[in-house]
């Protein structure tokens, strides 16, 4: 595996190791917490807080785990000295990149609801902007990314008022659950196109096939 390889690697990587956890322990979490305010089971009473926690650091997770994905996509399309726009570009997408991550910590500290909104809109922007670029493959994999991405930042942007609004609270679950599926279709279609994915050295043989007849040009034994 060359660096490029393991560049790409490094997405899914992250995901197995650190996310997909968080999901398990901030679900158990979630239902344990459910479970001792509305039918009153004696769960400690730390786990709607450590649920709160978990919870952000989730939705952190999630949103830069993103940003690495998409600009390991960018810069890894083609070699840097045949980058596309040149300097200029690679600047620009660089200012964006560093400002979705200076607004998810904004929205991390921000007291105020709707600087904590504008915040999560300008990090999510950040995210929209950098997977429109030419170099990142949109499919379902991507799509259902960037959703869950914007579920997570709004999540961590209605935080407190989670905790003080019922029909807040009620938004919070609905998305949570449509956050819970669209994780289980990343998980799918991650895995699969880890499978349509050759090494660096693979892909002029891999992209020479006819991926509609599902057929590859014969390669003449012993031919170099």
């Amino acid at each position: 595996m060359t660096t490029v390889d393991w560049l790409w690697l490094l997405h899914p990587a992250l995901a197995v190791v650190v996310v997909f956890p968080l999901i398990g322990m901030v679900l158990r979490l979630a239902w344990q917490t459910r479970q001792r305010r509305v039918n009153k089971v004696k769960h400690p009473a730390v786990v709607g807080q450590d649920h709160s926690q978990l919870g952000r650091w989730l939705a952190a997770s999630v949103q830069l785990l993103v940003l690495i994905a998409l600009a390991v996509a960018i810069t890894t399309q083609k070699p840097l000295a045949e980058f596309s726009g040149g300097i200029a570009r690679a600047g620009l997408l660089l200012l964006v990149l560093l400002g979705s991550v200076a607004s998810l910590g904004a929205l991390w500290f921000s007291q105020a609801l709707s600087l904590r909104l504008v915040f999560a809109l300008i990090s999510w922007a950040g995210v929209l902007g950098l997977g429109a670029q030419p170099e990142v493959w949109k499919q379902d994999h991507y799509w259902s990314g960037v959703v869950v991405t914007g579920l997570m930042l709004l999540s961590l942007a209605i935080r407190p008022e989670i905790l003080r609004d019922l029909r807040v609270r009620r938004l919070h679950i609905t998305l949570s659950v449509l956050a819970a599926a669209l994780f289980v279709v990343q998980g799918i279609t991650g895995s699969r196109d880890l499978l349509e994915i050759p090494l660096s050295w693979q892909k002029p043989a891999v992209y020479a096939c006819d991926f509609e007849a599902k057929v590859c040009p014969a390669h003449p034994q012993g031919a170099s």
